[in-house]
């Protein structure tokens, strides 16, 4: 029998092949055990797959491998019970890609320092797939990219391998919807939309996906189709948290409180959804992925002017709200920027998490420091963070002694576990730039965003 008819019955429930016995012999693996691909790989496991998961980082591979999570979606304890029972493993060897039936790439897609995608760690995983690719075999691109990786880079580079996709092998892309921090929507609670290379990658790579996750698939006539959708999930985010920084600076000027404006906004049951203004955009997707589609748009002479606007906007907020600090200072305290001491409360890009990547919070030290203040920062998930090269110690406990000695509170991320009535209680002032003081009464002393 061969890998794909043994696919085909492993994921047909009229198969007269024990599930069982399938489950043992069909093997998954997934590329990059990041914020993606480690949650996939541990759903994957749960699912009955014996999953092999593949990272160049030998420190993470050793905390899998001794069942020690180091993303906060994954439990210590489910990814012990999987190691423990030899259902995942974790390797730097890729040599191992030959050993899988099914294979997920969730490696990261970051900027260049020059704003352009790069896509290398992509490229060096679709290698090392060539390099043992194997007839029977699905791979999947999860990786957010733009339009067209799939099939005009992943594609010519398995082939390279001498077999053809669609014959030999399957191809497809489903890109990662995950939202860390998340307490509702969960990996597998999350639909996803997979566009594979032919009627056949589709529909097996879509049955894999509901074999392990409960969430429902959507599938396109093709992967750029699906690379599109992840593209305008979330620059559709982007323009409007960029509008509604334009709207924030503006209420601000109109001395009109945008987050009232909001509130009342909202109350409209149709044709609104509401966002929130704050200090610039963070995380791996939100401020990335537009400019990967301005790359491709690029190609075709197009711009995409909603786009490039807002992510003006947003790039712009650390700025902004630095300039309102320094207004602040002076206004309240006839005090300059330059000299006075400023504690930061939050440098993860969004509340709840220890993911500080992108963080708007940094571009915010950054240009506090510039200005020759003195920077000192608490976040309960974040003891330091590694920036251009320099490791940056946050303070170890948020005292009344630290607020007060500071010359002004900003707070940058509304971790839900912080006391805002104790750091009301002891700060000169603050600047809310996420509101999260909403609830208290006393305001005297706080400034909105």
């Amino acid at each position: 029998m061969n890998i794909p008819i043994i696919i085909y019955c492993l994921l047909n429930i009229n198969s007269d092949i024990p599930t069982a016995f399938l489950h043992l012999i069909f093997v998954a693996g997934v590329v990059g055990l990041g914020y993606v691909g480690l949650p996939l790989a541990v759903e994957t496991a749960k699912a009955g797959f014996k999953t092999i998961g593949f990272d160049v980082k030998k420190e993470k591979v050793d905390s899998v491998n001794q069942g020690h999570s180091y993303i906060g979606g994954v439990a210590d304890s489910d990814l012990k019970m999987l190691v423990e029972k030899d259902m995942f493993a974790a390797t730097t060897d890729f040599g191992e890609i030959g050993k899988v039936d099914f294979i997920a790439i969730c490696v990261p897609t970051p900027l260049d320092a020059h704003g352009q995608p790069d896509i290398g760690h992509v490229e060096s995983s679709v290698k090392s797939i060539a390099e043992h690719l194997h007839k029977g075999m699905m791979v999947v691109l999860e990786s957010t990219t733009y339009p067209g990786t799939t099939e005009e880079l992943v594609k010519p580079i398995l082939e390279s391998s001498g077999l053809k996709c669609g014959e030999d092998f399957y191809l497809g892309f489903s890109s990662e919807r995950v939202d860390p921090g998340n307490a509702i929507y969960k990996i597998k609670d999350i639909p996803k939309v997979v566009g594979g290379l032919g009627a056949d990658a589709s529909e097996l790579i879509s049955a894999m996906y509901e074999s392990v996750l409960q969430s429902k698939v959507f599938r396109t006539s093709s992967p750029a189709v699906a690379e599109m959708a992840k593209m305008l999930e979330n620059s559709y985010r982007n323009v409007n948290i960029g509008l509604i920084n334009e709207f924030a600076i503006f209420c601000n000027e109109m001395g009109i409180d945008i987050w009232e404006v909001i509130e009342a906004a909202k109350t409209k049951p149709f044709g609104f959804a509401p966002f929130y203004p704050g200090p610039g955009l963070g995380g791996h997707c939100i401020p990335v992925d537009p400019c990967y589609l301005n790359y491709k748009a690029s190609a075709y002479d197009f711009r995409l002017s909603m786009i490039e606007a807002s992510l003006e906007v947003n790039d712009r907020m650390p700025e902004y709200c630095v300039k309102r600090i320094g207004d602040m200072l002076d206004r309240r305290f006839r005090k300059p920027l330059d000299g006075s001491r400023i504690l930061i409360l939050g440098v993860a890009y969004k509340q709840d998490i220890d993911d500080y990547r992108e963080s708007p919070a940094i571009r915010m030290i950054d240009k506090l420091r510039t200005k020759g203040a003195d920077i000192m920062f608490f976040d309960p998930y974040i003891p330091k963070f590694l920036h251009l090269g320099k490791v940056y110690e946050g303070e170890r406990e948020l005292t009344a002694e630290l607020i007060r000695h500071a010359d002004m509170v900003v707070i940058t991320t509304p971790h839900s576990n912080m006391d805002y009535e104790f750091v009301r209680r002891h700060a000169k002032a603050i600047f809310d730039t996420k509101n999260a003081t909403k609830d208290l009464a006393d305001k005297s002393n706080i400034e909105l965003l």
